[in-house]
């Protein structure tokens, strides 16, 4: 219990929890189900939220990452379990109904493969020896070969390869074991496997917010290339948690939690909406924290507005504060049968909290807001949208 307690809480830094969306053929004797199940914070398909034991396999760590609690350097309390120890304490919590599945990641002891053919290990007994069928989310280890890379995607749910930092340079500043050449190569591979598959990606990454002066708009760029690559479904985007002291690292009083959530945001909006990267930083590099980035399109470019509801396409209706993908394909089914008025938006769970500043209604707006009001809106008050 005191080696679990301390791998599980090395294993807090690590995000990437989301559903593969995928299903995999199981055993019809064995434990669990894949089937678009998911992980803790996320929701099945069925409604359910999920859980998973997250750990490390071990804290041990060969590298010196300059932002991680367990560099080389730190003395902290160190712990590794066996391959066995974590298939049984993955089919133990199960039969407990603790969890619905497993994340597993872990730092490098003796070298990239040694420790991945561990990882692996413990693998192989829960799908081969234990018949789990339950969802498996497997850190990939920089620098593993390329064949255990495609066991590992033959064996998870779901893998994932970390960049850590969107540049070589801010690697190379505070990560100087790795390069990202060897970060980037698994998802190169995860990809190629996926097309031989004819299935799209099942890959993720995680970057690290704030910890270098890298701007919004250069790791939204590097995010919106993996989408393009079909490198990867999903970017996570971690704000910077000052657990060392180091010359190296910036001072902050507290985590970027508001620039993270501001560019999960942006992501949205990419990877959704059907936004490009210069729309979003039309006025610099980096995204304020004052608005939603939807919002602050919206107040740069009220000569778009107000849209008509009733006659806008899809990709319109997504440009108005407030309405998303569902809403916006609601709208357009239910023109088809019938008139669309305040009220039957408000029936269709359609939030017009905010869009009815940006909308008409058979060309009649709902609330009437001059360009002068909305730009004040935009620098001294944007509670009227919040």
């Amino acid at each position: 219990m005191k080696r679990l307690s301390i791998l599980s809480m090395s294993a807090r830094y690590d995000n990437s929890c989301s559903s593969s969306g995928g299903k995999r053929e199981t055993h019809p004797y064995g434990l669990g189900n894949s089937h678009l199940s998911g992980i803790c914070h996320s929701w099945a398909s069925d409604g359910r939220c999920v859980s998973l034991l997250k750990i490390l396999m071990t804290n041990i760590c060969i590298n010196d990452c300059k932002y991680c609690i367990n560099r080389i350097k730190n003395d902290v309390p160190r712990a590794i379990l066996s391959p066995q120890e974590i298939a049984t304490l993955t089919v133990e919590f199960y039969r407990r109904n603790y969890i619905e599945g497993l994340f597993l990641s872990s730092g490098i002891v003796r070298n990239p493969d040694y420790t991945m053919e561990l990882m692996l290990n413990a693998l192989r007994i829960l799908r081969f020896k234990n018949y789990f069928n339950g969802y498996i989310h497997l850190k990939i280890i920089p620098g593993a070969s390329g064949e255990l890379v495609e066991e590992a995607y033959k064996l998870a749910d779901r893998v994932s390869s970390n960049l850590e930092l969107p540049t070589e340079d801010s690697l190379r500043m505070l990560a100087p074991d790795k390069n990202f050449k060897e970060l980037y190569s698994p998802l190169q591979l995860i990809r190629d496997l996926h097309n031989e598959r004819k299935q799209k990606a099942s890959a993720s990454t995680q970057l690290i917010i704030g910890a270098t002066p890298d701007t919004d708009k250069t790791i939204l760029s590097l995010s919106d290339s993996l989408y393009k690559k079909k490198m990867v479904r999903r970017v996570y985007y971690s704000a910077y948690i000052p657990v060392n002291k180091d010359s190296e690292l910036p001072v902050i009083k507290e985590p970027p939690f508001l620039r993270e959530h501001r560019l999960y945001q942006a992501d949205w909006l990419l990877r959704f909406y059907g936004f490009v990267i210069d729309e979003i930083f039309e006025e610099g590099d980096n995204i304020s924290l004052v608005a939603d980035p939807k919002l602050q399109w919206a107040l740069r470019h009220l000569d778009f507005f107000p849209v008509e509801i009733t006659k806008a396409d899809y990709y319109e209706l997504l440009r108005i504060p407030g309405i998303g993908p569902i809403s916006a394909r609601k709208i357009i089914k239910a023109r088809k049968y019938g008139e669309i008025t305040e009220e039957f938006l408000k029936k269709l769970g359609v939030p017009l909290k905010r869009a009815k500043y940006f909308l008409t209604i058979k060309g009649k707006p709902i609330v009437k807001v001059s360009k002068t009001e909305s730009r004040y809106l935009e620098e001294r008050n944007l509670s009227l949208f919040n």
